[in-house]
């Protein structure tokens, strides 16, 4: 039986086309205007910085301008993306995270990983959550808070920059050598989180990442959240053609209002934590990597 003939037979037969012959062909053909319209919102979830003009996109998706315009109107008409009038860029919308959390909510992924963000919440005094990679950002799927400890209003859903903060030292420490001076190379690496606008130089966030190699995992002390200090390791996954090579595809992180001589007690219990949750939950943080709604996947 060959590929086709076995996706044909997992669809209900009411729902199969005529056996004529060619039928098969045309009924998995892809709607070019239904691709494009995805491939447009891949392209503004990978933007560093959330917003793209028309030209850009049309450009990364290769569209004429008056084609992506249509596109972007009919997606804007259902909330999936929005236009700033100011800049007159396009940026994601509100029906994404509706999208998003929905899928968020029902995954067998942020229901395992309760026990071990509890866990470590319990231990740390911290708010914790576990953010997936989606491109160039993280997305949390998951978040606890300890009781009486440190609140962090980071909901299901948010998303912010993969290289920001401590999270962001623990995933450019996971890149092979080579990988990482290449992404040095770029500017938006540079941006440290929401209150460093001034962000870092090289040879400083160079310091931070072997930091981070040496002691496994990452740590930002005031400088991603205001009077708050984090840490974070990575959850490795393999990547799909199973060599053996793995690579981070999610991050655990615990922020809260501990002293700096604290952090390394408290990365310690994070690195452990992380390392069984890549274990533990592998296949299911793989699957939801690959499968993100938001963005190309990071392993591929």
């Amino acid at each position: 039986m060959g590929e086709m003939d076995s996706i044909l037979n997992s669809i209900p037969s009411s729902e199969q086309p005529p056996d004529d012959e060619g039928a098969k062909d045309t009924y998995l053909q892809l709607v070019p205007a239904v691709d494009q319209s995805v491939r447009l919102l891949f392209a503004l979830a990978n933007i560093v910085g959330g917003e793209a003009s028309l030209t850009q996109l049309t450009k990364e998706v290769g569209i004429s301008k008056s084609k992506g315009l249509a596109i972007l109107n009919t997606l804007r008409s259902s909330g999936l993306v929005a236009r700033d009038d100011r800049t007159k860029n396009y940026q994601l919308g509100p029906n994404v995270l509706l999208l998003s959390r929905a899928l968020i909510n029902n995954t067998d992924l942020a229901r395992s990983a309760t026990p071990y963000l509890d866990e470590v919440a319990a231990a740390t005094g911290c708010s914790t959550h576990l953010a997936v990679v989606s491109g160039q950002t993280v997305f949390v799927v998951a978040r606890r808070h300890a009781p009486g400890g440190t609140y962090m209003a980071i909901d299901i859903g948010h998303r912010y920059p993969l290289t920001w903060g401590a999270h962001g030292r623990a995933y450019l420490a996971s890149l092979p050598p080579e990988e990482f001076e290449r992404r040095l190379t770029q500017s938006s690496i540079l941006q440290a989180g929401e209150t460093d606008r001034d962000g870092v130089d090289r040879e400083t966030l160079r310091e931070q990442v072997e930091e981070a190699r040496r002691l496994g995992y990452g740590r930002s002390l005031g400088t991603t959240w205001s009077g708050l200090n984090a840490v974070s390791a990575a959850l490795l996954a393999e990547t799909p053609d199973m060599s053996g090579d793995r690579r981070a595809a999610g991050f655990l992180v615990a922020v809260g209002s501990f002293s700096p001589e604290q952090a390394h007690e408290f990365g310690l219990l994070v690195v452990d934590a992380a390392s069984r949750m890549s274990q533990n939950l592998g296949p299911l943080l793989r699957a939801v990597n690959l499968h993100f709604p938001l963005s190309r996947p990071l392993l591929s």
